[in-house]
């Protein structure tokens, strides 16, 4: 290849967990995410919906630190999900790496908060991006993951969530901004498709 990619180049990490649709609980899905540090406080990813060669670009995450996540309005929190839950669950892994290195990993990544927006809905058309882009969520306790949905990742990928979360009882748990997850709450925020494409219930 003559062209360089200096962006495509620069990610280094391959995150795997799952999301669900603001609003819509029940509609679940795992998501790969390919990610570049972009400095000390802001990692952005890519995210597909396999982690093979044809795999679809379904969205993109914006993770950053509870730092800068102090810092933004409530409105803007309000578009935000903490990853506690996900790190502590053993539900967010990092596959391929040493267990020391993504311990180390989960014990940055719990203090982080992430904005999801998913642009290619696979588990509804997997020959073209319809509809318009949604917000996603991350799980924040224990018994809304779809259990059948996490033990086939956990085969695929030969990891244990189970075993992981184990490990991981030594990390700290941190206080979660409490503007963060606003939709167990009761503010659901969604982008409303007036293509008639999105079958999830998209809000007004």
């Amino acid at each position: 290849m003559l062209q360089s990619r200096p962006p495509i180049d620069a990610v280094n990490a391959y995150l795997d967990g799952f999301h669900f649709y603001n609003g819509q609980m029940t509609v679940q899905m795992e998501a790969h995410h390919y990610c570049a540090i972009l400095n000390e406080d802001v990692i952005q990813c890519t995210i597909y919906d396999g982690n093979v060669k044809d795999a679809k670009l379904m969205g993109v995450e914006y993770i950053i630190t509870e730092k800068l996540f102090a810092g933004l309005s409530e409105q803007e929190k309000a578009l935000w999900h903490s990853h506690v839950h996900e790190v502590k669950s053993g539900q967010l892994v990092a596959p391929g790496i040493p267990e020391l290195a993504e311990h180390e990993l989960m014990e940055e990544l719990v203090h982080t908060y992430g904005k999801t927006w998913h642009t290619w809905h696979t588990d509804l058309d997997k020959d073209l991006p319809r509809g318009m882009p949604q917000l996603m969520m991350g799980f924040t306790a224990d018994g809304q993951a779809d259990p059948a949905m996490v033990a086939a990742r956990d085969s695929r990928l030969g990891v244990s969530s189970e075993d992981k979360r184990e490990r991981r009882a030594d990390i700290p748990v941190p206080a979660i901004d409490p503007a963060a997850d606003a939709w167990q709450k009761g503010r659901v925020i969604q982008i409303h498709d007036p293509t008639g494409e999105h079958a999830h219930g998209s809000g007004p």
